[in-house]
């Protein structure tokens, strides 16, 4: 039984039912971490829950996906890719989005939680970082697939792309949420 479960959620219509099995558990985790904000003060509380859980539920089930073994996980050696482009051509279009989907919501979200990442060349530096991480770990672990960077690329392109759709709502994030207690009003004389 717990072997059919494992080979079930290491599919990709297992990682969907099962993405799609939790978005009353992240809902809940949003509301949770609202309401205590709430309840100390915090400036922006619903935003900053909503995008914190948000990064977490919408970048998970794709590096979930793209660290699924191939066929033949750790009986062959890692690849890699390390001439740009190179791979590029040969990917399909689904390849293509999905790469690009891939940190699209850390791109999206990350600079309307932190202040400090409300910037294009800060939000690539980062989505850059983390698919780096994600394709060593693919060849580290002999996981049957090309570590390529023109992954990074694409993932980096894509939480970039994503970071410019969120650009509108930056400033309102900078100024209204720092994450701190409001402070106590004052009274006039």
């Amino acid at each position: 039984m717990l072997r059919e479960w494992h080979g079930w959620v290491g599919t990709f219509t297992g990682v969907v039912v099962v993405t799609v099995a939790v978005l009353p558990l992240a809902a809940s985790a949003v509301w949770a971490l609202a309401r205590r904000r709430n309840a100390t003060g915090t400036t922006s509380a619903w935003r900053m829950s909503l995008a914190e859980v948000g990064i977490v539920y919408g970048t998970a089930p794709w590096v979930w996906m793209v660290m699924l073994p191939g066929e033949r996980a750790g009986a062959v050696p890692g690849r890699l890719s390390l001439v740009p482009l190179r791979d590029l051509l040969t990917m399909d279009a689904v390849q293509v989005v999905g790469n690009l989907l891939v940190f699209a919501a850390l791109g999206f979200l990350a600079p309307l939680r932190f202040g400090a990442l409300a910037s294009v060349p800060r939000v690539l530096a980062l989505a850059a970082g983390c698919s780096v991480l994600v394709e060593a770990a693919q060849y580290v672990l002999r996981l049957d697939r090309l570590s390529s960077v023109d992954d990074v690329l694409l993932n980096t392109a894509g939480a970039g792309l994503a970071a410019l759709a969120s650009r509108r709502w930056w400033r309102a994030t900078a100024t209204a949420s720092s994450g701190r207690p409001r402070s106590a009003p004052v009274s006039g004389r």
